[in-house]
């Protein structure tokens, strides 16, 4: 009852947004250092094309690349206004997530009986 595809999709949803607020501190800590790439996560392509095609939310990946933006003279892409922008949507997202785990856990309380 609670392994069901919503609440499946979500731990994968917040698997990934947490992996990418990994990616953002470490994009964010090595925005001084020669030759670095900032990393990007992607998990939400994945995960819709599973639910789309009716697979189990779990098996969507959570993949990690290297951006290919224009680099500056030092050879680094990090952009500091980007991974801040990105890093308060990712926690707005995460914050969404894990209200809705939040209320599925609520739904089954209640169904479960009074206090």
């Amino acid at each position: 009852m609670i392994n069901d595809v919503t609440f499946e999709a979500l731990h994968v949803a917040l698997r990934g947004l947490s992996a990418r607020e990994r990616v953002i501190a470490d994009n964010i800590s090595n925005l001084e250092t020669p030759r670095f790439l900032a990393g990007k996560v992607d998990f939400e392509s994945s995960l819709k094309e599973a639910l789309a095609t009716g697979r189990r939310p779990g098996e969507a990946t959570i993949s990690t690349s290297r951006s290919l933006n224009p680099t500056r003279e030092n050879g680094n892409n990090v952009i500091i206004d980007e991974e801040t922008v990105q890093g308060m949507d990712t926690s707005l997202r995460y914050e969404l997530a894990v209200n809705a785990v939040n209320a599925k856990f609520r739904l089954l309380r209640s169904a479960i009986g009074p206090r």
